[in-house]
Protein backbone atom coordinates (compact mmCIF):
# COMPACT_ATOMS: atom_id res chain seq x y z
CA UNK A 1 0.00 0.00 0.00
CA UNK A 2 1.32 3.41 -0.95
CA UNK A 3 4.00 1.96 -3.23
CA UNK A 4 4.14 1.35 -6.98
CA UNK A 5 5.76 -2.08 -6.70
CA UNK A 6 3.72 -5.26 -6.59
CA UNK A 7 4.27 -8.81 -5.38
CA UNK A 8 2.41 -12.10 -4.97
CA UNK A 9 -0.82 -12.45 -3.02
CA UNK A 10 0.83 -14.29 -0.15
CA UNK A 11 3.77 -11.88 0.10
CA UNK A 12 1.42 -8.88 -0.02
CA UNK A 13 -0.37 -10.32 3.00
CA UNK A 14 2.98 -10.81 4.73
CA UNK A 15 4.23 -7.28 4.01
CA UNK A 16 1.01 -5.56 5.03
CA UNK A 17 0.58 -7.68 8.14
CA UNK A 18 4.12 -6.89 9.28
CA UNK A 19 3.76 -3.19 8.47
CA UNK A 20 0.35 -3.04 10.14
CA UNK A 21 1.81 -4.29 13.42
CA UNK A 22 5.14 -2.47 13.25
CA UNK A 23 4.00 0.53 15.31
CA UNK A 24 1.96 -1.62 17.74
CA UNK A 25 -0.85 0.84 17.00
CA UNK A 26 -3.40 -1.74 15.81
CA UNK A 27 -6.51 -2.81 17.69
CA UNK A 28 -7.02 -5.37 20.46
CA UNK A 29 -9.69 -7.87 21.46
CA UNK A 30 -9.78 -9.55 24.85
CA UNK A 31 -11.70 -12.31 23.08
CA UNK A 32 -8.38 -13.60 21.74
CA UNK A 33 -5.87 -11.77 23.99
CA UNK A 34 -4.20 -10.11 21.05
CA UNK A 35 -4.57 -8.02 17.93
CA UNK A 36 -7.38 -9.41 15.77
CA UNK A 37 -7.49 -7.14 12.71
CA UNK A 38 -3.86 -7.01 11.66
CA UNK A 39 -3.74 -10.62 10.45
CA UNK A 40 -7.14 -10.58 8.74
CA UNK A 41 -7.29 -7.29 6.85
CA UNK A 42 -4.05 -7.90 4.89
CA UNK A 43 -5.34 -11.37 3.97
CA UNK A 44 -8.73 -10.08 2.80
CA UNK A 45 -7.36 -7.25 0.68
CA UNK A 46 -4.55 -9.34 -0.78
CA UNK A 47 -7.10 -11.87 -2.03
CA UNK A 48 -9.30 -9.07 -3.38
CA UNK A 49 -6.72 -8.50 -6.11
CA UNK A 50 -7.64 -11.80 -7.77
CA UNK A 51 -11.00 -12.78 -6.22
CA UNK A 52 -14.37 -11.06 -6.48
CA UNK A 53 -14.39 -9.34 -3.08
CA UNK A 54 -16.60 -6.31 -2.64
CA UNK A 55 -16.99 -4.24 0.52
CA UNK A 56 -19.86 -6.36 1.83
CA UNK A 57 -17.86 -9.57 1.43
CA UNK A 58 -14.83 -7.95 3.07
CA UNK A 59 -16.93 -7.10 6.14
CA UNK A 60 -18.35 -10.64 6.28
CA UNK A 61 -14.84 -12.09 6.00
CA UNK A 62 -13.63 -9.84 8.81
CA UNK A 63 -16.43 -10.95 11.15
CA UNK A 64 -15.85 -14.62 10.29
CA UNK A 65 -12.15 -14.29 11.06
CA UNK A 66 -12.72 -12.43 14.31
CA UNK A 67 -15.18 -15.03 15.53
CA UNK A 68 -12.92 -17.93 14.51
CA UNK A 69 -9.85 -16.75 16.41
CA UNK A 70 -11.85 -15.76 19.48
CA UNK A 71 -13.63 -19.14 19.41
CA UNK A 72 -10.33 -21.05 19.47
CA UNK A 73 -9.02 -18.68 22.15
CA UNK A 74 -11.96 -19.41 24.47
CA UNK A 75 -10.68 -22.96 25.01
CA UNK A 76 -7.07 -22.13 25.93
CA UNK A 77 -6.59 -18.52 27.04
CA UNK A 78 -5.20 -16.93 29.17
CA UNK A 79 -3.09 -20.05 29.84
CA UNK A 80 -1.90 -20.09 26.22
CA UNK A 81 -0.65 -16.50 26.47
CA UNK A 82 0.87 -17.02 29.93
CA UNK A 83 2.84 -19.98 28.59
CA UNK A 84 4.68 -17.68 26.21
CA UNK A 85 2.72 -17.86 22.95
CA UNK A 86 1.94 -14.63 21.11
CA UNK A 87 -1.80 -14.92 20.51
CA UNK A 88 -1.76 -12.51 17.58
CA UNK A 89 0.55 -14.91 15.78
CA UNK A 90 -0.99 -18.23 16.81
CA UNK A 91 -4.71 -17.47 17.00
CA UNK A 92 -4.40 -14.80 14.34
CA UNK A 93 -3.45 -17.54 11.88
CA UNK A 94 -6.92 -19.04 12.37
CA UNK A 95 -8.46 -15.59 12.00
CA UNK A 96 -6.62 -14.99 8.74
CA UNK A 97 -7.52 -18.46 7.42
CA UNK A 98 -11.21 -18.06 8.27
CA UNK A 99 -11.31 -14.56 6.78
CA UNK A 100 -9.54 -15.77 3.64
CA UNK A 101 -11.90 -18.74 3.34
CA UNK A 102 -14.90 -16.42 3.54
CA UNK A 103 -13.36 -13.99 1.06
CA UNK A 104 -12.92 -16.90 -1.37
CA UNK A 105 -16.45 -18.14 -0.61
CA UNK A 106 -15.22 -21.64 0.27
CA UNK A 107 -17.66 -24.39 1.20
CA UNK A 108 -17.81 -26.37 4.45
CA UNK A 109 -15.18 -29.02 3.66
CA UNK A 110 -12.78 -26.52 2.13
CA UNK A 111 -13.14 -24.15 5.07
CA UNK A 112 -12.53 -26.96 7.55
CA UNK A 113 -9.42 -27.96 5.64
CA UNK A 114 -8.22 -24.35 5.61
CA UNK A 115 -8.54 -24.12 9.39
CA UNK A 116 -6.85 -27.48 9.85
CA UNK A 117 -3.98 -26.42 7.58
CA UNK A 118 -3.70 -23.23 9.63
CA UNK A 119 -3.37 -25.33 12.79
CA UNK A 120 -0.01 -26.57 11.49
CA UNK A 121 1.18 -23.07 10.62
CA UNK A 122 0.46 -21.22 13.88
CA UNK A 123 3.56 -19.93 15.69
CA UNK A 124 4.97 -16.90 17.48
CA UNK A 125 6.84 -16.39 20.76
CA UNK A 126 6.44 -13.62 23.32
CA UNK A 127 10.16 -13.82 23.89
CA UNK A 128 10.51 -11.76 20.68
CA UNK A 129 8.49 -8.83 22.05
CA UNK A 130 10.43 -5.58 21.75
CA UNK A 131 12.12 -6.61 18.48
CA UNK A 132 11.32 -6.48 14.76
CA UNK A 133 10.26 -10.11 14.92
CA UNK A 134 7.12 -9.31 16.92
CA UNK A 135 5.41 -7.45 14.05
CA UNK A 136 6.69 -10.10 11.65
CA UNK A 137 4.48 -12.55 13.60
CA UNK A 138 1.39 -10.75 12.28
CA UNK A 139 2.66 -10.81 8.72
CA UNK A 140 3.50 -14.49 8.94
CA UNK A 141 0.01 -15.25 10.28
CA UNK A 142 -1.65 -13.28 7.47
CA UNK A 143 0.44 -15.09 4.87
CA UNK A 144 -0.25 -18.48 6.45
CA UNK A 145 -3.99 -17.80 6.45
CA UNK A 146 -3.99 -16.90 2.76
CA UNK A 147 -1.88 -19.95 1.92
CA UNK A 148 -4.17 -22.24 3.92
CA UNK A 149 -7.33 -20.98 2.22
CA UNK A 150 -5.85 -21.10 -1.26
CA UNK A 151 -4.52 -24.62 -0.72
CA UNK A 152 -7.91 -25.76 0.55
CA UNK A 153 -9.66 -24.14 -2.42
CA UNK A 154 -7.48 -26.26 -4.69
CA UNK A 155 -8.38 -29.51 -2.98
CA UNK A 156 -5.55 -29.74 -0.42
CA UNK A 157 -6.64 -31.79 2.59
CA UNK A 158 -5.94 -31.83 6.32
CA UNK A 159 -7.09 -33.78 9.35
CA UNK A 160 -10.55 -32.79 10.61
CA UNK A 161 -9.14 -33.28 14.13
CA UNK A 162 -6.19 -30.91 13.73
CA UNK A 163 -7.72 -28.25 15.96
CA UNK A 164 -9.54 -30.06 18.76
CA UNK A 165 -8.42 -33.68 18.45
CA UNK A 166 -5.82 -35.60 20.45
CA UNK A 167 -2.44 -33.91 19.99
CA UNK A 168 -4.19 -31.23 17.94
CA UNK A 169 -3.67 -27.49 18.27
CA UNK A 170 -5.70 -27.02 21.46
CA UNK A 171 -4.08 -30.01 23.14
CA UNK A 172 -0.54 -28.86 22.36
CA UNK A 173 -0.89 -25.08 22.73
CA UNK A 174 -3.09 -24.88 25.82
CA UNK A 175 -0.40 -23.99 28.30
CA UNK A 176 -0.51 -25.33 31.85
CA UNK A 177 -4.29 -25.37 32.23
CA UNK A 178 -6.37 -28.18 30.71
CA UNK A 179 -8.27 -27.54 27.50
CA UNK A 180 -11.78 -26.35 28.29
CA UNK A 181 -14.02 -27.32 25.38
CA UNK A 182 -17.01 -26.65 27.61
CA UNK A 183 -16.00 -22.97 27.53
CA UNK A 184 -16.60 -22.75 23.80
CA UNK A 185 -19.63 -20.59 22.97
CA UNK A 186 -22.53 -21.54 20.74
CA UNK A 187 -22.03 -20.73 17.07
CA UNK A 188 -25.46 -19.27 16.44
CA UNK A 189 -24.45 -15.60 16.65
CA UNK A 190 -21.33 -13.37 16.52
CA UNK A 191 -20.48 -13.93 20.16
CA UNK A 192 -17.04 -12.29 20.31
CA UNK A 193 -18.08 -9.15 18.47
CA UNK A 194 -21.01 -8.64 20.84
CA UNK A 195 -19.28 -9.67 24.05
CA UNK A 196 -15.83 -8.14 23.61
CA UNK A 197 -16.02 -5.66 20.76
CA UNK A 198 -12.84 -4.03 19.48
CA UNK A 199 -10.44 -1.98 21.59
CA UNK A 200 -8.93 0.79 19.46
CA UNK A 201 -5.53 2.01 20.55
CA UNK A 202 -4.91 5.63 21.49
CA UNK A 203 -1.18 5.03 21.92
CA UNK A 204 1.26 3.12 19.65
CA UNK A 205 2.56 0.64 22.20
CA UNK A 206 1.59 -2.50 24.10
CA UNK A 207 -2.04 -2.30 25.19
CA UNK A 208 -1.08 -3.34 28.72
CA UNK A 209 0.48 0.12 29.14
CA UNK A 210 -2.51 2.18 28.00
CA UNK A 211 -4.46 2.56 31.24
CA UNK A 212 -1.26 3.57 33.01
CA UNK A 213 -0.33 6.10 30.33
CA UNK A 214 -3.78 7.68 30.51
CA UNK A 215 -3.70 7.82 34.32
CA UNK A 216 -0.25 9.43 34.20
CA UNK A 217 -1.37 11.98 31.60
CA UNK A 218 -4.44 12.95 33.59
CA UNK A 219 -2.62 13.25 36.91
CA UNK A 220 0.15 15.33 35.32
CA UNK A 221 -2.26 17.64 33.48
CA UNK A 222 -4.77 18.11 36.30
CA UNK A 223 -2.08 18.86 38.89
CA UNK A 224 0.39 20.73 36.65
CA UNK A 225 3.14 18.22 37.48
CA UNK A 226 6.66 19.30 36.57
CA UNK A 227 8.59 16.17 35.48
CA UNK A 228 11.70 17.35 37.34
CA UNK A 229 9.74 17.61 40.58
CA UNK A 230 8.58 13.98 40.54
CA UNK A 231 9.92 12.06 43.52
CA UNK A 232 8.27 8.70 42.84
CA UNK A 233 5.49 7.01 40.88
CA UNK A 234 3.92 3.80 42.14
CA UNK A 235 1.68 1.71 39.87
CA UNK A 236 -0.44 -1.36 40.68
CA UNK A 237 -1.66 -3.54 37.79
CA UNK A 238 -3.28 -6.89 37.11
CA UNK A 239 -1.08 -9.96 36.33
CA UNK A 240 -1.32 -9.59 32.52
CA UNK A 241 1.13 -6.67 32.14
CA UNK A 242 3.85 -8.58 33.99
CA UNK A 243 3.80 -11.20 31.24
CA UNK A 244 4.49 -8.68 28.47
CA UNK A 245 6.30 -5.60 29.84
CA UNK A 246 9.89 -6.75 30.25
CA UNK A 247 11.99 -3.62 29.66
CA UNK A 248 12.33 -1.42 32.76
CA UNK A 249 15.22 0.47 31.11
CA UNK A 250 14.61 0.32 27.35
CA UNK A 251 17.38 1.21 24.93
CA UNK A 252 15.34 1.30 21.73
CA UNK A 253 11.91 2.50 20.69
CA UNK A 254 10.75 -1.08 20.18
CA UNK A 255 11.76 -1.96 23.72
CA UNK A 256 10.07 1.21 24.95
CA UNK A 257 6.73 -0.09 23.65
CA UNK A 258 7.00 -2.89 26.22
CA UNK A 259 8.14 -0.83 29.19
CA UNK A 260 5.65 0.35 31.79
CA UNK A 261 8.32 2.57 33.29
CA UNK A 262 9.10 4.35 30.02
CA UNK A 263 5.50 4.74 28.88
CA UNK A 264 4.32 6.09 32.25
CA UNK A 265 7.23 8.53 32.25
CA UNK A 266 6.28 9.61 28.73
CA UNK A 267 2.72 10.22 29.92
CA UNK A 268 4.03 12.57 32.60
CA UNK A 269 6.76 14.33 30.63
CA UNK A 270 5.19 14.61 27.17
CA UNK A 271 2.11 16.39 25.90
CA UNK A 272 1.31 13.47 23.58
CA UNK A 273 2.50 9.85 23.57
CA UNK A 274 2.51 9.24 19.83
CA UNK A 275 4.59 7.45 17.23
CA UNK A 276 7.44 9.89 17.73
CA UNK A 277 7.83 8.85 21.38
CA UNK A 278 9.07 5.45 20.20
CA UNK A 279 11.76 6.61 17.81
CA UNK A 280 15.09 5.30 19.07
CA UNK A 281 16.57 8.76 19.64
CA UNK A 282 13.57 9.81 21.76
CA UNK A 283 14.08 7.08 24.35
CA UNK A 284 17.00 9.02 25.84
CA UNK A 285 14.94 12.20 26.38
CA UNK A 286 16.33 13.64 29.68
CA UNK A 287 12.97 14.57 31.20
CA UNK A 288 11.48 11.18 30.37
CA UNK A 289 14.50 9.35 31.74
CA UNK A 290 14.40 11.40 34.94
CA UNK A 291 10.82 10.27 35.56
CA UNK A 292 11.40 6.68 34.36
CA UNK A 293 14.04 6.13 37.03
CA UNK A 294 11.38 6.96 39.65
CA UNK A 295 8.67 4.59 38.42
CA UNK A 296 8.03 1.32 40.23
CA UNK A 297 5.14 -1.09 39.86
CA UNK A 298 3.66 -4.20 41.37
CA UNK A 299 1.05 -6.81 40.50
CA UNK A 300 -2.19 -7.30 42.41
CA UNK A 301 -2.78 -11.04 42.09
CA UNK A 302 -6.36 -10.66 43.29
CA UNK A 303 -7.25 -9.00 39.97
CA UNK A 304 -8.23 -11.07 36.94
CA UNK A 305 -5.39 -11.69 34.48
CA UNK A 306 -6.50 -9.12 31.88
CA UNK A 307 -8.16 -6.63 34.21
CA UNK A 308 -7.21 -3.18 32.90
CA UNK A 309 -7.62 -1.43 36.27
CA UNK A 310 -4.60 0.59 37.40
CA UNK A 311 -3.90 2.35 40.68
CA UNK A 312 -1.34 5.15 40.43
CA UNK A 313 0.29 7.42 42.98
CA UNK A 314 2.59 10.28 41.98
CA UNK A 315 4.61 11.97 44.70
CA UNK A 316 6.15 15.35 43.92
CA UNK A 317 7.78 18.21 45.76
CA UNK A 318 4.37 19.89 45.91
CA UNK A 319 2.20 16.96 46.96
CA UNK A 320 0.88 13.45 46.36
CA UNK A 321 -1.68 12.69 43.65
CA UNK A 322 -3.58 9.43 43.18
CA UNK A 323 -5.90 7.99 40.57
CA UNK A 324 -7.71 4.70 39.94
CA UNK A 325 -8.34 4.15 36.22
CA UNK A 326 -10.42 1.15 35.20
CA UNK A 327 -10.24 1.24 31.39
CA UNK A 328 -8.09 3.09 28.86
CA UNK A 329 -9.35 5.32 26.05
CA UNK A 330 -10.51 3.23 23.11
CA UNK A 331 -12.14 0.54 25.22
CA UNK A 332 -15.66 -0.25 23.95
CA UNK A 333 -17.00 1.31 27.14
CA UNK A 334 -14.84 4.41 26.59
CA UNK A 335 -14.56 4.66 22.79
CA UNK A 336 -12.54 7.15 20.79
CA UNK A 337 -14.70 9.70 19.00
CA UNK A 338 -15.14 9.69 15.23
CA UNK A 339 -12.89 12.75 15.12
CA UNK A 340 -10.17 10.98 17.11
CA UNK A 341 -10.40 7.91 14.87
CA UNK A 342 -10.08 9.98 11.71
CA UNK A 343 -7.16 11.94 13.18
CA UNK A 344 -5.38 8.69 14.05
CA UNK A 345 -5.97 7.35 10.54
CA UNK A 346 -4.59 10.49 8.96
CA UNK A 347 -1.51 10.57 11.23
CA UNK A 348 -0.67 7.05 10.12
CA UNK A 349 -1.65 7.28 6.45
CA UNK A 350 0.22 10.51 5.73
CA UNK A 351 3.46 8.73 6.60
CA UNK A 352 2.96 6.70 3.39
CA UNK A 353 0.35 8.38 1.17
CA UNK A 354 0.06 11.83 -0.34
CA UNK A 355 -2.71 14.01 1.12
CA UNK A 356 -5.16 13.50 -1.75
CA UNK A 357 -4.63 9.73 -1.59
CA UNK A 358 -5.32 9.84 2.15
CA UNK A 359 -8.59 11.65 1.47
CA UNK A 360 -9.69 9.12 -1.14
CA UNK A 361 -8.75 6.15 1.04
CA UNK A 362 -10.65 7.54 4.01
CA UNK A 363 -13.75 8.14 1.92
CA UNK A 364 -13.68 4.59 0.59
CA UNK A 365 -13.15 3.04 4.00
CA UNK A 366 -15.91 5.20 5.48
CA UNK A 367 -18.34 3.76 2.92
CA UNK A 368 -16.84 0.27 2.72
CA UNK A 369 -20.16 -1.57 2.54
CA UNK A 370 -20.95 0.05 -0.82
CA UNK A 371 -17.48 -0.41 -2.39
CA UNK A 372 -17.66 -2.75 -5.38
CA UNK A 373 -13.96 -3.70 -5.45
CA UNK A 374 -12.16 -4.01 -2.12
CA UNK A 375 -8.77 -4.14 -3.87
CA UNK A 376 -9.21 -0.47 -4.85
CA UNK A 377 -9.52 0.77 -1.27
CA UNK A 378 -5.95 2.05 -1.07
CA UNK A 379 -4.96 4.14 -4.13
CA UNK A 380 -1.46 4.70 -5.46
CA UNK A 381 0.83 6.97 -3.50
CA UNK A 382 0.04 9.97 -5.71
Amino acid sequence: WGRDRGTTTTEAAFVHGTAGHSQDYDDVSWGMSGHPSVTMIPAIFALAESADVDGERAIEAYVAGLEAQCYVSAAINPSHYRKGWHSTATLGTFGAAAAAAKALDLGFEETRNALSIAASRAAGLKSNFGTMTKPMHAGAAARAGVTAARLASGGFTASPDAVDGEKGFLDLYAGDDPVSLDALPELDRPTALEEYGINVKKYPCCYYTHTSIYAAERLAAENDVDPREVESIHVVTSPGPADALHYPDPKTGLEGKFSLEYTVASGVAREHVGVEAFEDEEVADPDVQYVRERVEWEVDDSLEYNDTTVEMRIETDDGTYTRVQDVPPGDPSNPLSDEQLEAKFRRCATRVLAEDAVDRTFERLDSLRSVSDASAIVPDRD
